[in-house]
């Protein structure tokens, strides 16, 4: 059946993603409309396409133990000199991201994978293009600011074409936000902007 290359997500909705994605393509980066605004749970990952149903039940099992989340975007950030990204910055939500992630690649799941950086929640405005583009998008989002409840996340396939399109959403049930059951911390304290 061969391999897909799959990802998971948490979409930037709009007004936000349209425009943070229209910024990313106007700093020169030209991965920006095939890739939609969101928080990566689940970097690229090489999947055998026999897979597909499993990874959906496990990802459906994840989202089910999970209650909607405040996300607060705030600022811009870098992994420069690391890696050549800059990126808005996820100043609430991050520790709900970082335990789905964790239960996304939990070793009792299809996702096994390894990351090549510790996880860090963000979203991406700039990849890979030159240094002064890199500057500039670091400078022109920096007071940048958006809030939004947070209630799915989704599963999308990278085309042969590079551009990644959305398989599944997968809606949280109303368990934990994003902590496991035991009780960890919680981000789910409302602010405004």
């Amino acid at each position: 059946m061969g391999t897909v290359t799959l990802g998971v997500s948490i979409a930037v909705p709009e007004p936000y993603g349209s425009l943070l994605q229209e910024r990313r393509a106007g700093f020169g980066d030209p991965a920006a409309h095939g890739i939609p605004t969101h928080v990566t749970l689940l970097p690229p990952t090489e999947v055998d396409s026999s897979l597909l149903p499993a990874v959906e039940a496990h990802l459906a099992s994840v989202a089910a133990g999970c209650r909607p989340f405040t996300m607060r975007l705030s600022g811009t950030g870098t992994f420069r000199p690391l890696s050549p990204v800059v990126f808005v910055q996820v100043v609430e939500g991050g520790s709900a991201c970082t335990w789905l992630q964790k239960r996304i690649r939990d070793a009792s799941g299809p996702l096994v994978r390894e990351l090549q950086f510790p996880y860090h929640p963000h979203v991406t405005v700039a990849h890979g293009i030159s240094e002064e583009a890199m500057d500039r998008a670091y400078e022109e989002l920096s007071e940048y600011g958006a809030e939004w409840t947070c209630a799915s996340f989704a599963l999308y396939e990278q085309g042969a074409d590079a551009v990644w399109r959305k398989l599944s959403t997968f809606a949280f049930g109303g368990g934990i936000s994003g902590v496991p059951s035991q009780g960890a911390p919680v981000d789910d304290h409302v602010t405004t902007l």
